[in-house]
C-alpha cells in the first residue's frame, strides 16, 4: 500500500518553516505545531520563539537573555516554566510585562531572621519567597525601569501573595498601596486577607487545617470569615485568586507615557498602627499591561 504523497508545503526545509513562522504571532505557531510533525518540529524551535521577543529589551544577564525570559508558549502540551532564582521575569511574547521576585524588592527587616525568613517555591516561576514571620512595621518596595515597559500604555501592579495557616494581624489596621511615576501618585486602601469561604461571601483563605480543628473553633473562623474586611472602612481592595492559586492585590496603574525615562515605584505599607502581624507569604510584584475595557 503507497503512502499518501506529503503536502508540497511540508517538503520545504524546516529552517525556511521556522522562519515563516516567526513572522506571525505566538498563537498562529501553536496552531499550525498541530498540522503535521514537520510544523511541529519548525514551530516549536526556540529561534521562533525568541524572535517574538520585544526588540528593544534591554541587556540582561551580563548581555544574555535568561531562560525564564523567553516568551511561555501557550500551547497545551507546553510545560510551566521551571522555577528560577532570577530576580526579574518577563512574559506573553509582544507585550512587555514584568515580574520582581520578593529578592527584587525592598523588604523592611527583610534580612533579619526573626521578622523575616527565605522559604522555597515550588509552584513559583522564582525559587524562593519571603515569609513574614512577626513585624509591626510593614513596608514594601519595589521599582521598574518605564524604559522597559512599552510607550503609551497603562500599567498595572500587583501584589503575588499567599498566606500561611497561622496568619494575623493583616486585616487591621488597612495597609497603603502606593504607585509612583515622576510626578503622578496613586493611593488606595488595601486589605491582603481575604477568605476563600463562598458560603460566608469571602473570596479569599481559610486555614489549610479548618476541617482537622474542633466545632466551636470552626465557629469562630465562620464568624470571623463573614467580615472581608472592616465594616467601617469603605473603598478598600481586596484580593483575589489567580489562576496558579496564588493571590494578587491590585496596588494601582500608571501610564507609561511616551516609554519615559525614568522609574516606576510601588509600595505595600502599614507603619503607623503598631500591631503585630504574621503569615505574609510574598512572591513578588507584577507589573502587567492592563485589559482594555
Amino acid at each position: 500500500m503507497e503512502r499518501a504523497p506529503a503536502c508540497e508545503i511540508a517538503r520545504l526545509p524546516v529552517e525556511l518553516l521556522s522562519a515563516s513562522i516567526s513572522r506571525a504571532t505566538p498563537r498562529d505557531a501553536c496552531r499550525v505545531a498541530v498540522v503535521s510533525p514537520a510544523f511541529h518540529t519548525a514551530a516549536d524551535s526556540d529561534d521562533v520563539w525568541a524572535s517574538f521577543l520585544p526588540r528593544d529589551l534591554p541587556p540582561l544577564a551580563d548581555g544574555e537573555l535568561p531562560p525564564c525570559c523567553l516568551p511561555r508558549r501557550s500551547s497545551s502540551s507546553a510545560s510551566p516554566p521551571a522555577p528560577s532564582s532570577s530576580q526579574t521575569s518577563s512574559w506573553e511574547s509582544g507585550s512587555k510585562c514584568y515580574m520582581l521576585s520578593a529578592r527584587a524588592l525592598y523588604i523592611v527587616w527583610g534580612d533579619t531572621p526573626q521578622y523575616w525568613r527565605w522559604i522555597p517555591l515550588t509552584d513559583s516561576r522564582f525559587a524562593e519567597g519571603a515569609e513574614l514571620k512577626n513585624v509591626c512595621w510593614l513596608k514594601i518596595d519595589g521599582n521598574i525601569d518605564t524604559k522597559m515597559l512599552s510607550p503609551n500604555s497603562t500599567y498595572v501592579a500587583c501584589m503575588v501573595f499567599k498566606l500561611a495557616d497561622d496568619f494575623s494581624g493583616l486585616d487591621r489596621p488597612l495597609q497603603e498601596a502606593i504607585v509612583r511615576l515622576g510626578g503622578r501618585e496613586s493611593r488606595r486602601k488595601v486589605c491582603v486577607q481575604s477568605y476563600d469561604n463562598e458560603d460566608e461571601g469571602g473570596t479569599g483563605q481559610v486555614p489549610a487545617n479548618y476541617l482537622s480543628i474542633s466545632p466551636l473553633m470552626q465557629r469562630r473562623t465562620r464568624r470571623r470569615n463573614r467580615r472581608l474586611v472592616p465594616p467601617d472602612e469603605e473603598n478598600v481592595t481586596v484580593p483575589q485568586r489567580r489562576a496558579d492559586g496564588w493571590m494578587e492585590l491590585e496596588m494601582g496603574e500608571f501610564f507609561n507615557e511616551e516609554g519615559e525615562d525614568g522609574e516606576a515605584w510601588f509600595y505595600l505599607t502599614e507603619t503607623i498602627g503598631g500591631h503585630w502581624k504574621r503569615g505574609l507569604i510574598v512572591q513578588g510584584i507584577e507589573i502587567r499591561l492592563k485589559k482594555s475595557g
